[in-house]
Formats: C-alpha cells, structure tokens, sequence
C-alpha cells in the first residue's frame, strides 16, 4: 500500500469533521461573518486603490 493510500484509508476528512462539529445555526453564522470579511477586505482594496490613484494624480 503506497503513502497516498495509507493517509487517505486513515485520515477522515477534516472539512465534514467541523461541518458535523456545528449545527446549521453557527455554520451559518461562521459563513455569514466570513462574507462580511471578505466584503469588507475587497473594499478596503478598492478605497486604497482610488485613494493611491488620486495622490499619483497630484503629484
């Protein structure tokens, strides 16, 4: 039996293992609290990207 399948045989999937590990009202609210993060970092992206934009403009 080679490495691959000797982890694959053993090891359960981590993923289902903390999905299981919570109930449908907190693995909503843990998607929920990362799209807002993610929202919120695309954002401030775009605010430094128009902000760098406009000072290369003045000087």
């Amino acid at each position: 039996m080679s490495l691959i399948q000797y982890s694959k045989a053993n090891l359960p999937n981590l993923r289902r293992l903390f999905v299981e590990a919570r109930t449908d009202a907190e693995e909503s609210a843990y998607s929920r609290n990362a799209f807002y993060n993610i929202v919120l970092f695309m954002s401030s992206v775009a605010v430094v990207s128009l902000v760098a934009q406009r000072m290369n403009k003045t000087a």
